[in-house]
């Protein structure tokens, strides 16, 4: 009788024990399917060759496999794994928000530069993505600590099979990469098409950029541009740089849009609208300094080596202010804005008008004679709905509501209500800078990139992605000159409006804020600037890519939906 109970205990044990084996054995599958999912998703989305697609399938999954059987502990391996999870579930929503593009450089630094209260906006609105991968992902930590907890262990058969499969998968995947690159226009197979490879490399690649910033007070120490003014006007000067946001083209009423953003500029008879500005990068953290800086954009590395346009008006003699609705982000666009003489960051709720308030306690207490003011706008940042104060709520409805192709209306009558605000600061700060007496001024106005809205089948949205569209490099820029500006420099406005359909990108406008106030030196050009005769309307055109090479527009993802919106507005890359 005990005989027989021990028998069936032993029995029973052996069940358990099996049963708990094979669980440890599904929850290693559970990972590796977990992790690949990412790259089958990639397989059909970018524009990989057959062997790429080979490769980038069949090299992770063995990689993962292999992984998760190094230890008999899988519960363990699956924890070290974090990071590829991490970069798995930022995959995953990425690809939810722009469609297709792996995690590039710029994400990372984004991800950084990103001040908490944007990123909620974002996270709120791209939540169906979030839920997604917290469900693929957590119950997979969750179990993976529970077999640590319970000491489980996978069995070394499981083990055996689970790891050589993985070793013949990832030698076949290794066997398709000779193809690839032999098919691969760029050469750059592991580099730009291989996830999660590419992303390690983005990631260090990123950590570069920031490590370049930090120490850019080092590597431009002692730079100057040795300015010097060739005129200047009498009585008082101010030259205004606005610098907008996320400010696309095509919802501007000055560029033919069917709806009244523009209704108060319309009305600005001396307004000079530049009709071909792209701008060089689609994310503000690399777009902005760039603006800010002399640098050409096949000069990336020389960002780091010189400053920025501050400093050139330091040198000649100015005051300058840096007042910006935008949060510190401890990038490049900090280190350039502290070069000016007095730095303001305005705190919430921060509505552009702010700035202009704030240039006008400036203006009416100053003694200077000579000001520069750069003012760093909010402009069409998403969430849109928040970045006007409800009277300009012109377009109903403008609800917060998440992104998703049946609220595209909505979320356009709020673009479209930033836009017609932004009308509202500039058209306001014609007026105040008219209004003074005796002064000779001159404002430039620029976003740093355009948006994304949804805008076809693609159903792309915001920027900053790894590929672009016509939407986000088409961006709005404007200039204007007062009365006494006119008369004291008419070469200068003669020739904007000249240059008003020249091809031109965000390049040109620290040469022509340069040329505006007369200021020469070191690394100027007046070839570039868009108040000089001297344009070089024939230069090519380049776009800083994820990588920081200066690569033609047309290589720059571009879709025939793109050209189609480029041949419409009169633009030829």
């Amino acid at each position: 009788m005990n005989a027989d109970l021990n028998n069936a205990n032993k029995t029973n044990r052996r069940r358990t024990v099996k049963t708990r084996s094979r669980f440890t054995t599904l929850l290693t599958v559970y990972f590796f399917v977990a992790l690949i999912i990412p790259n089958c998703v990639l397989a059909n989305t970018e524009p990989y060759s057959v062997w790429t697609v080979e490769a980038l399938i069949l090299m992770p999954l063995g990689f993962y496999m292999m992984w998760s059987v190094a230890l008999r502990r899988s519960g363990v391996m699956i924890w070290l794994a974090f990071p590829f999870i991490f970069f798995c579930a930022f995959q995953i929503v990425l690809l939810y928000l722009f469609g297709n593009s792996i995690i590039a450089t710029d994400m990372f630094t984004n991800l950084l530069t990103t001040n908490p209260g944007e990123a909620g906006e974002l996270l709120g609105n791209i939540y169906p993505s979030v839920v997604l991968v917290c469900v693929i992902y957590l119950p997979l930590l969750w179990l993976a600590a529970r077999e640590i907890g319970h000491k489980r262990y996978i069995t070394r058969t499981a083990r055996m099979n689970i790891g050589l499969t993985g070793a013949a998968l990832f030698a076949v995947g290794l066997l398709a990469l000779w193809p690839a690159y032999h098919v691969s226009e760029e050469r750059h197979v592991l580099r730009d098409e291989i996830f999660p490879l590419n992303i390690m490399y983005n990631l260090g690649l990123s950590g570069s950029e920031f490590r370049k910033s930090y120490n850019f007070h080092k590597t431009s120490e002692g730079f100057t541009y040795e300015a010097e003014r060739t005129a200047e006007a009498p009585g008082r000067e101010v030259y205004v740089y606005i610098i907008g946001e996320a400010s696309r083209a095509m919802n501007w009423q000055l560029y033919g849009y069917g709806r009244e953003t523009n209704p108060l500029l319309s009305e600005v008879g001396d307004l000079v609208v530049f009709r071909d500005v792209l701008t060089q990068s689609n994310t503000t953290h690399k777009s902005v300094p760039l603006i800010l800086s002399s640098v050409a954009t096949g000069e990336h590395e020389e960002l780091y080596r010189r400053k920025g346009l501050p400093a050139l008006f330091n040198e000649a003699g100015f005051d300058t202010w840096f007042i910006s609705n935008q949060s510190p982000q401890g990038a490049m666009i900090d280190h350039l804005a502290h070069d000016a003489r007095h730095v303001i960051y305005i705190r919430s709720p921060r509505h552009d008008t702010q700035l202009l308030d704030e240039m006008r306690k400036v203006l009416e207490r100053s003694t200077s004679q000579k000001l520069l003011f750069v003012l760093h706008c909010y402009g069409s940042h998403f969430s849109y709905h928040q970045r006007y104060p409800r009277e300009f709520a012109h377009f109903q409805p403008d609800n917060d509501v998440a992104i998703a192709r049946q609220h595209r209306p909505m979320l356009v009558n709020a673009y479209d209500n930033s836009i017609r605000y932004t009308d509202y600061f500039l058209a306001q700060t014609i007026d105040y800078l008219r209004s003074l007496k005796g002064t000779s001024s001159a404002l430039l106005y620029c976003a740093d990139h355009g948006e994304d809205l949804i805008d076809d089948d693609r159903e792309r949205f915001l920027h900053a992605s790894p590929t672009t569209t016509a939407y986000q490099l088409y961006v709005a820029s404007l200039a204007w000159f007062s009365e006494d500006y006119r008369t004291h420099f008419p070469e200068k406005a003669a020739a904007a409006e000249a240059n008003e359909t020249a091809p031109a990108t965000t390049h040109a406008l620290f040469h022509t804020m340069a040329d505006m106030a007369s200021i020469r030196g070191r690394f100027l050009t007046t070839k570039v600037s868009l108040v000089s005769p001297d344009f070089d309307r024939t230069a090519p055109r380049r776009y800083l890519n994820d990588h920081n090479e200066a690569v033609p527009f047309r290589k720059t993802g571009l879709r025939h939906e793109d050209m189609e919106v480029f041949r419409r507005y009169g633009i030829e890359l």
